[in-house]
């Protein structure tokens, strides 16, 4: 399963945007380190279930699949919500270590931002509009940049020497390194081939600064980030144009204004049958009697969403992580591909996500490894056209993987 990690300074809404994502039962509250040991849990990509095409729809009696909601359908991803960063985390202060090394293990980094400008760069409560969000957003990459840098100068003249007497590229004794970290060689090879100031061959001229620059580099290729600039909401409206400018001026992570809070009452008050809603809609109907107040509430939410052209931006940002920054797709395997379904009648019983590029074969994998090693050929459902094992799927495939039993 996908991994991605919520992180930012303490107090910054990470909590709030995990709880929101997954309705898990974590702590909430205003003072830094609130998240001590990493919070895991499932949330959900939403995608448009094709058991609502037409020609779908006529084969298996216009009826839904049953495994949709409203004509959605929710593919699980994992979420990790781990401890805030602070200034120095580099070298250990705070939870700096413990946060660090939760990192490695996500595939990308949603960056939670308080757009309100309502916590100074450590965490604590100030007032709205005092705080410049921008000054979070350098600190994190910087705080990235040095952890990863430290752990190269620490070892860098072992590699060199390793490499002199090894005759070992420098890029696989760099990977061996960073390992740890969640880096590969073909991304370290990547850096190399694209840097205009490294040369592989002459790896002994290295700078420190020269090291510094591969390590922001190491950094922007194997961590995809995007920043959710929370507490839109209640943010004055340039602070928000602020962090947009940043993003589009100089090449960025995008930055994606949300409310967390909003989110989370939303879906709390879905759960509880006050409303009827959806993660990522763009409205919603009360469906309960409710006080004054919560109506009040409701209707600022409602005020909200439809002036960020529609929803709260939580479902917005988990889509954009996995279909935009790494490029996966939704594929469905099937059985019978005339009824859409599995041997006992399920429609569209499961969906997978795979990375672009990705081929009949891998789905077959991704079932069941057996299937997978005894796999045959495959069927396109919607064509019924056979598919070789190299054939990449594209994004809301529906697969009929034939395989030796």
């Amino acid at each position: 399963m996908i991994t991605i990690a919520i992180a930012g300074k303490p107090n910054s809404g990470k909590s709030s945007f995990f709880k929101a994502s997954t309705l898990a039962d974590v702590e909430i509250a205003a003072y830094p380190f609130t998240t001590i040991a990493p919070n895991t849990g499932i949330a959900y990509v939403k995608v448009k279930c094709p058991c609502q095409e037409e020609a779908i729809q006529q084969a298996i009696g216009g009826e839904g699949c049953g495994n949709c909601i409203d004509g959605y359908r929710f593919v699980p991803v994992g979420l990790l919500d781990v401890a805030g960063l602070v200034r120095g985390a580099h070298e250990g202060r705070g939870l700096g270590n413990e946060f660090l090394d939760e990192l490695r293990q996500a595939e990308a980094i949603i960056h939670v931002v308080d757009a309100s400008g309502g916590t100074d760069v450590d965490g604590n409560v100030v007032d709205i509009g005092s705080h410049n969000p921008l000054e979070d957003v350098d600190f994190f990459k910087t705080e990235l940049n040095l952890w990863v840098y430290g752990i190269i100068k620490r070892n860098w003249r072992k590699l060199e020497r390793k490499a002199e007497l090894e005759g070992t590229k420098i890029e696989r004794l760099l990977s061996e390194q960073l390992a740890g970290v969640g880096v590969t060689e073909e991304q370290i090879k990547m850096v190399l081939l694209e840097s205009r100031s490294l040369d592989r061959a002459n790896y002994r001229s290295w700078t420190d600064e020269d090291l510094k620059n591969l390590a922001y580099a190491i950094i922007n290729r194997s961590k995809r980030m995007l920043i959710a600039a929370n507490k839109a909401d209640i943010a004055p409206e340039e602070n928000i144009k602020k962090l947009k400018d940043k993003s589009e001026s100089e090449d960025e992570e995008l930055v994606i204004p949300c409310s967390a809070e909003a989110e989370l009452a939303l879906r709390t008050a879905a759960k509880n049958k006050i409303i009827t809603y959806l993660p990522g809609d763009s409205d919603f109907e009360i469906a309960h009697e409710v006080t004054e107040k919560q109506r009040k509430g409701l209707e600022r939410i409602r005020e909200f969403i439809h002036a960020y052209g529609g929803g709260t931006g939580v479902q917005n940002i988990i889509n954009h992580v996995v279909f935009d920054l790494l490029d996966y797709v939704v594929a469905y395997p099937v059985e019978d591909e005339h009824k859409f379904s599995d041997s006992v009648g399920r429609i569209l019983p499961d969906a997978f996500l795979l990375k672009r590029g990705s081929t009949a074969r891998d789905l077959a994998f991704s079932v069941h490894s057996d299937i997978g090693e005894s796999f045959l050929y495959a069927v396109n459902a919607r064509t019924k056209l056979r598919l070789g094992e190299k054939h990449a799927l594209e994004d809301n495939d529906i697969i009929k993987v034939v395989y030796t039993r």
